[in-house]
């Protein structure tokens, strides 16, 4: 999002979530606390850079996978709590997460999250983590959906 442009509520909104709520929450802290909230829209998409330090990687030097599901768990409850401005994003019921690619520590990914459905009891949702090549959406690094029991929350 460019700087003169005017960030939307649902972004606004996303980005308290992060700064009061990340850190009451130890492994997100850990893991996500440099990332940046890039745009989020009541259609319940939010768009988020995140740059890759070695505590992220596994013994190979790469973006360790209980990290990509930790950013898809994430992510889709950011996406839930943009789409209707609530505050919590329910109980993870269900999460799948396909690993296409890898990235490294020093790399920068984009995380795209979008809701696909919200209903009043569950809500299912779909991230998509990107390596960022030349500040542009590069090669697709994983996909996962993710869904939450949402009632009450």
């Amino acid at each position: 999002m460019a700087e003169h442009e005017e960030k939307s509520p649902e972004c606004l909104h996303i980005e308290e979530i992060v700064k009061t709520k990340m850190p009451t929450s130890p492994i997100y802290a850990f893991l996500l606390t440099p990332v940046r909230i890039s745009g989020a829209t009541t259609k319940g998409h939010v768009l988020a850079r995140l740059p890759l330090s070695p505590c992220h990687m596994n013994s190979m030097a790469s973006l360790h996978g209980s990290v990509t599901a930790t950013i898809v768990d994430w992510m889709g409850g950011m996406a839930i709590c943009a789409s209707s401005l609530r505050a919590s994003s329910g109980v993870s019921v269900d999460i799948h997460v396909s690993y296409q690619s890898g990235a490294k520590a020093g790399d920068e990914i984009e995380i795209e999250g979008i809701v696909e459905k919200l209903g009043s009891n569950l809500a299912f949702t779909k991230v998509n983590i990107y390596k960022v090549e030349d500040e542009k959406r590069g090669k697709l690094v994983a996909s996962g959906t993710h869904t939450k029991f949402v009632k009450g929350a």
